[in-house]
């Protein structure tokens, strides 16, 4: 039985097992339990296709392991060739997952993401951040690129300065196509997120998320562009005149593009304009 991968699940099938064992050693995080003896730590893959990560994961005595996979076909391989997955495997939509429901505590993320959802996916990680310490996940080159840019590069975006503030992110290492059946048609990436010691950024962190995606919004521009109504407003709640709100607007920081920005100077940002 062979699983034929899906173009509108984004599969794209890992079959070198050199990079498979590569990707599963890359997950490191470390658990140690009240009696200060290390237990199995928690893990979730997104997306296990044909079991390529999960045979071995299973082999990891410090895993802990389960697994989703929205794909009935995969489901079926997967339980027929891996009888260690049964009771862990659960067939659903990761993104749809209430995940505080299977991990009431802390657990970690590791998969092949399917390039269609992958932005989706971090988005999510984002959202559990002080529940989830480390995630290993294959990725899109570019998306891989993007997520570990600095500030100043023109790939520099909301992913990268949303997950920055809470996760130090490493590239690892790139994955041709030929690794892959079918092959897709770009390069792929492997990256690791490890939460940082931040615990509160220092600003509204809803306002935050909005000033990242407004000012992105238009990223060729000047941000006075993008965030003029988000300064407008500031200035309805004060009751500004035209010339105050002008004057603010008229502030170094507004002359810049968003990738010119640091995850502190965005902070900052935000509190100017909260």
């Amino acid at each position: 039985m062979e699983v034929r991968a899906k173009k509108a699940l984004g599969q794209h099938f890992l079959t070198d097992q050199k990079v498979a064992r590569a990707i599963v050693d890359a997950l490191q995080p470390t658990v140690i339990s009240s009696e200060v003896e290390k237990t199995p730590f928690q893990v979730l893959e997104v997306g296990p296709g044909m079991g390529v990560l999960s045979q071995y994961l299973l082999e990891r005595e410090d895993v802990d392991l389960k697994l989703v996979e929205i794909d009935t076909e995969s489901v079926e391989y997967l339980l027929t060739h891996f009888p260690g997955i049964q009771g862990k495997l659960l067939e659903a939509d990761f993104l749809s997952l209430k995940l505080e429901k299977l991990f009431p505590e802390k657990f970690n993320i590791i998969g092949n993401f399917p390039y269609n959802i992958s932005s989706q996916i971090f988005f999510k990680v984002l959202d559990y951040k002080d529940s989830v310490p480390e995630v290993v996940g294959m990725v899109q080159k570019e998306v891989a690129e993007r997520i570990a840019e600095a500030p100043g590069s023109k790939t520099y975006g909301i992913l990268s300065v949303l997950l920055q503030a809470w996760y130090d992110i490493e590239y690892l290492f790139t994955v041709g196509s030929g690794c892959f059946a079918p092959p897709p048609k770009v390069e792929s990436a492997v990256i690791r997120l490890r939460r940082n010691s931040r615990t509160e950024l220092g600003c509204d962190e809803n306002l935050f998320k909005t000033v990242v995606k407004t000012a992105f919004g238009q990223r060729r521009k000047m941000m006075r562009n993008p965030l003029k109504p988000l300064a407008r407003a500031k200035a309805d709640r004060e009751g500004w005149s035209e010339e105050q709100l002008a004057d603010f607007l008229a502030q170094e920081v507004f002359t810049l593009r968003p990738e010119r920005l640091s995850v502190e100077e965005f902070v900052e940002l935000t509190n100017l304009l909260s």
